[in-house]
């Protein structure tokens, strides 16, 4: 298994598959429908303009067994020490301590890139994800009660936080 920076041309089809996964038979992403391939061009693109990472595990073969990224958290130029995070897991590949390889390596990430604040948006029924985050040092941030609506039921939304001792030299501006 090996740590590789995610690209379009060569993940964009895994990546999609995860998250399809994902929608489909969970709560970690409170969409209703799959995506399509072509919601992959617009994903990439704003990773790549914003100097946002996407890293993943693959294994001996090139296949991704799981990736890692993150995004804007809140769109105001003061936000810019904060991102949200995600960990994305094949569901072929859970319970062997690849979402904690992959969250371990994207805080590697984040520090490299003067991050201060990593933000987890996890669905409060998601026990595994809330101990993980937990175990590498994340703190309960609160909860939005009945913040979604999926499988006929509402849904709690729970934000962990890391505070990362980057940047440095933080500036307003």
């Amino acid at each position: 298994m090996r740590l590789v920076h995610c690209t379009e041309a060569r993940h964009a089809e895994a990546i999609l598959a995860i998250f399809n996964d994902a929608i489909v038979n969970s709560t970690a992403l409170y969409d209703y429908y799959p995506r399509p391939a072509a919601s992959m061009v617009g994903w990439f693109e704003t990773k790549r303009a914003n100097g946002f990472p996407v890293i993943g595990f693959e294994d001996d073969q090139g296949t991704l067994l799981g990736f890692a990224s993150y995004g804007t958290f809140r769109a105001w130029p003061a936000f810019k020490y904060s991102v949200e995070h995600s960990v994305y897991v094949h569901k072929d590949q859970r319970g062997a301590g690849l979402g904690r390889k992959l969250l371990e390596a994207l805080i590697v990430e984040a520090q490299a890139r003067g991050v201060h604040t990593l933000v987890g948006g996890i669905d409060a029924d998601n026990a595994g994800s809330i101990a993980l985050h937990q175990q590498l040092g994340f703190s309960h941030a609160g909860t939005i009660r009945q913040a979604g609506f999926k499988f006929g039921r509402w849904l709690d939304l729970a934000f962990y936080q890391l505070l990362l001792p980057t940047p440095q030299q933080p500036v307003d501006g």
